[in-house]
């Protein structure tokens, strides 16, 4: 098949797929980690080198504390953080959700989302903006928006 903007490789979706599991269970195991322990993991995680070093944000920047709050159903403080956080979630799921109803149905109910490039320049032009909006806020404006 054609690998372009509009089709995709079959091999593609099914790596994408079992990547997807693997994450999955990585997160649950996490989540559990958490739960049992009690620890909150994020409290280890290292401020951004390049926000200490340069006061500037880098185009991670905010990504923890989307998740954290995509975590705790907070969707629009998540978009605010961080849009990549649930565009990423939300297509991520829909795939897992739709690649598995079309498995087992075996192909007869035929909903798969497939990978395609335009996701990929969709992300970059979300988290190359969210840069650029929060260092224009907080050089320009003096708004610190993840302050």
């Amino acid at each position: 098949m054609e690998i372009g903007m509009f089709q995709t490789d079959r091999r593609v979706d099914r790596d994408f797929y079992i990547m997807g599991w693997c994450a999955a269970g990585i997160f649950a195991a996490l989540f559990l980690f958490v739960r049992v322990t009690g620890i909150p993991v994020w409290k280890f995680l290292l401020p951004c080198p390049f926000h200490a070093l340069t006061g500037a944000y880098c185009p991670g920047c905010g990504g923890t504390r989307a998740v954290r709050a995509l975590l705790a159903g907070k969707w629009l403080r998540s978009f605010v953080l961080h849009p990549f956080v649930p565009y990423a979630a939300l297509l991520s799921g829909w795939f897992m959700i739709s690649q598995t109803i079309e498995r087992v149905s075996g192909s007869r109910i035929r909903i798969a989302l497939r990978f395609r490039d335009v996701y990929i320049w969709i992300a970059l032009l979300l988290i190359v903006v969210n840069c650029l909006v929060k260092n224009l806020a907080l050089f320009v404006w003096h708004v610190d928006l993840l302050g």
